[in-house]
C-alpha cells in the first residue's frame, strides 16, 4: 500500500495548493527548520526522528509524555509549559493552546508587521510541528466502549496546532504521519536544513485530509449515540478517507488510467482485503465485478454460488451442497459464463474446484476460504484469479456513494428483506408452500439484476436471466429465452410492477406457474384478470428492487 497520502472527496485543497493565483505573496523557495514543536500519541520511530532532528540542530519544544520519553533517550527537549511560562491544567486538557505557541506557527515571516509583533511580545517561530491526535478510533472500536473515554479521547489542542501549521504551510511543515519522518529527514540533510515548498505543500494537504477524517469519526460516533434527535437519517456531509491500494493496468478500457483505493489501515474491510492465493493481475472490471459478486451471495445462509458477467449474474444457485450451487448456477446460462466472475459463500472444496476448472475458461473466483486439495486444483490454471475474502471483513456502512456530474449520490444499501408474511395472493389461484419459498429466493436475487429486471426461477436456482432492458416485456421475452426448455414450470420474479397484460400473456405462452412483482401499477386489476384467464398464480410484494 502506498504509504502517507489520504486522498479525499475535498480533493480542491490540493489543486489550490498546488496553482496559486495572481494576488497572492511571493512563495518562499525554502524554509529554515530551527524550532520544531513534536506532541504525539504514535510515538511509532519518534526517537529516531527527535535525534536527528537535534543532531541537525532543530531546538525541540515537546509536552508531557512525548517530552519525557524524548528526555530519557538523551534528546533535549524544552518542555512547552517552560517555553510559554504556563503550565498545564485541566488534567492535561489544555497544553498547547497559547498565544506564544499559536502566534509562533502562524505568523507570515514576509510580513514586517507580523515579525515586529512577535518581537515586540518576545514570541519566538516555531517552524514545524510534529503532532498525531488521540487515538480515538481504537478507542471506539472497543466492544461496549465507554462514552466519557470516548469523549476525554477527542483531541482539541492536535488538530488546532495542525491546522494552524498547515494553514501557514509556506512558512511551517506540518507532519502528522509517521511514515514520513524518514524522508523529512533526508530532505532536511540534503538541503541544508531547508524544506522545499513543493514538499510544504504536500504536506499540508495531508495534514487537512487527517484533521478531516478526525472530525468526520467523531461526528458519526456522537451521531450514533443519538445526543440529538434533530439529526436526519442521512448525514448532513460525507467525507471519504482513501489511500491507493494498488495501480491497475487501466481503466474500463485501455486508454483509461485507473487505481484501486481503499480506506486507511485502520478501517480497511471488503476487497481492501482480498488475498489473491493465484492467477494474473486483477483488472478494474475484475475489481467490478467481484463486488457484484460478493453483493449476491453474502445474503445467502445456505451454500449459494452465482456467476458474474459485465456486473449482472448469468446464473445464481442455492443448494445443499456448494458443488450443486455452482453446478446449477453454471448451467442457467453456460455461454455467458464463459470468462465470468465465479462467486461462492462457503470454503471451496476439492469436489467444486474440479467442477470449476472442467468450466473452461473463467476469469475469477472469489470465497472465504479453500481447502488445501481445492487450491491446489485451481492453481493449475495459471491465470485464474483465486480471491480469498473472509465475509466478516465486508464493508458494515448503511450508505451507498456513487458520483454523477458535480456531485454524489447517497442512498441506504437494499437490504429490504420480505417474508411470507408480507405477500399478498390477489389471483384465485394459490401458489404452494414450496412455490412461495422458490419465489422468495428469486426475490432475493432480483435485485443485484439491472432493471429492468425478469429472472425465471426453479427450486433454489436461477433458470433465466433478463436485465438491463428499456421495456419489462423485452426482459420477460429475454429471460424466457435464456431458459428455453426450463422456463416451463418456472416462476417468473419482476423487480417492479407489471405495467402491461402482455407480461402476463408471455409468461403464460412459455409456460410459466407464477409470477411475484411489487404490484402497485393502475394496470394491476387487468394484470390480475389476465393471470386468472392465463391460471397462473400471482405474488404481490409491495416492496421494488430497481437497481440502476
Amino acid at each position: 500500500m502506498e504509504e502517507g497520502i489520504y486522498y479525499s472527496w475535498l480533493i480542491l485543497i490540493k489543486n489550490a495548493a498546488r496553482r496559486g493565483h495572481s494576488n497572492e505573496r511571493k512563495v518562499k523557495a525554502m524554509i529554515k527548520v530551527k524550532r520544531a514543536l513534536i506532541s504525539v500519541s504514535d510515538k511509532t520511530g519518534l526517537v529516531e526522528f527527535a535525534r536527528e532532528l537535534s543532531a541537525l540542530g532543530v531546538e525541540i519544544l515537546s509536552t508531557g509524555g512525548t517530552a519525557k520519553g524524548l528526555m530519557q533517550a538523551g534528546i533535549p527537549v524544552t518542555e512547552v509549559a517552560d517555553y510559554t511560562g504556563f503550565p498545564e491544567i485541566l488534567n492535561g486538557r489544555v497544553k498547547t493552546l497559547h498565544p506564544k505557541i499559536h502566534s509562533g506557527l502562524l505568523a507570515l515571516r514576509e510580513s514586517a508587521d507580523h515579525m515586529a509583533q512577535l518581537k515586540e511580545l518576545g514570541i519566538g517561530l516555531i517552524d514545524m510541528v510534529v503532532v498525531n491526535l488521540y487515538p480515538f478510533d481504537k478507542v471506539i472500536a472497543k466492544k461496549k466502549v465507554d462514552f466519557e473515554e470516548a469523549i476525554e479521547n477527542i483531541d482539541v489542542g492536535g488538530p488546532t496546532m495542525l491546522r494552524a501549521a498547515a494553514k501557514n504551510f509556506r512558512n511551517v511543515a506540518v507532519i502528522s504521519n509517521p511514515q514520513r519522518y524518514g524522508a523529512i529527514i533526508d530532505d532536511l540533510k540534503a538541503n541544508s536544513g531547508m524544506l522545499p515548498d513543493s514538499i510544504l505543500s504536500t504536506l499540508a494537504v495531508e495534514t487537512f485530509g487527517h484533521t478531516a477524517h478526525y472530525d468526520e469519526m467523531i461526528f458519526n460516533f456522537l451521531k450514533s449515540r443519538r445526543l440529538d434527535e434533530s439529526f436526519d437519517d442521512l448525514p448532513k456531509t460525507v467525507g471519504v478517507e482513501l489511500v491507493k491500494n494498488r495501480d491497475l493496468r487501466y481503466g474500463e478500457n485501455p486508454h483509461q488510467k485507473a487505481a484501486f483505493y481503499s480506506y486507511e489501515d485502520g478501517k480497511l474491510c471488503g476487497l481492501g482485503k482480498m488475498k489473491q492465493l493465484n492467477g494474473k493481475e486483477l483488472s478494474f472490471n475484475n475489481l467490478l465485478d467481484l463486488n457484484a459478486a460478493l453483493e449476491v451471495v453474502k445474503g445467502f445462509k445456505d451454500p449459494a454460488a452465482v456467476i458474474i458477467k459485465h456486473n449482472n449474474p448469468t446464473g445464481v444457485a442455492e443448494a445443499e451442497t456448494l458443488y450443486q450451487a455452482y453446478r446449477f448456477a453454471h448451467a442457467a446460462d453456460p455461454l455467458s459464463a464463459f470468462g465470468g466472475i465465479i462467486g461462492l459463500n462457503k470454503a471451496v472444496d476439492e469436489k467444486t474446484a474440479a467442477a470449476i476448472s472442467e468450466s473452461g475458461f473463467m476469469e475469477c473466483v472469489i470465497a472465504p476460504a479453500y481447502d488445501r486439495a481445492a487450491l491446489k486444483v485451481l492453481s493449475q490454471k495459471k491465470n485464474l484469479r483465486v480471491i480469498q475474502l473472509n465475509f466478516r471483513d465486508l464493508d458494515k456502512s448503511p450508505y451507498q456513494l456513487k458520483q454523477v456530474e458535480g456531485g454524489f449520490l447517497l442512498q441506504e444499501h437494499d437490504h429490504k428483506n420480505i417474508v411470507e408474511k408480507d405477500l399478498t395472493f390477489p389471483t384465485q389461484k394459490k401458489p404452494t408452500a414450496s412455490q412461495v419459498e422458490s419465489a422468495l429466493f428469486g426475490w432475493k436475487v432480483v435485485r443485484h439484476i439491472r432493471s429492468n429486471a425478469v429472472i425465471l426461477v426453479k427450486g433454489k436456482r436461477v433458470v433465466g436471466i433478463g436485465c438491463g432492458q428499456t421495456s419489462r416485456v423485452g426482459s420477460a421475452r429475454l429471460a424466457i429465452e435464456k431458459a428455453g426448455k426450463n422456463a416451463k414450470g418456472s416462476i417468473m420474479v419482476s423487480d417492479a410492477f407489471l405495467p402491461h397484460i402482455d407480461n402476463v400473456q408471455v409468461a403464460a405462452a412459455a409456460g410459466v406457474k407464477l409470477i411475484i412483482q411489487t404490484g402497485g401499477s393502475v394496470a394491476d386489476g387487468d394484470v390480475v384478470r389476465e393471470a386468472d384467464k392465463k391460471k397462473i398464480a400471482m405474488i404481490m410484494t409491495g416492496v421494488r428492487h430497481f437497481k440502476h
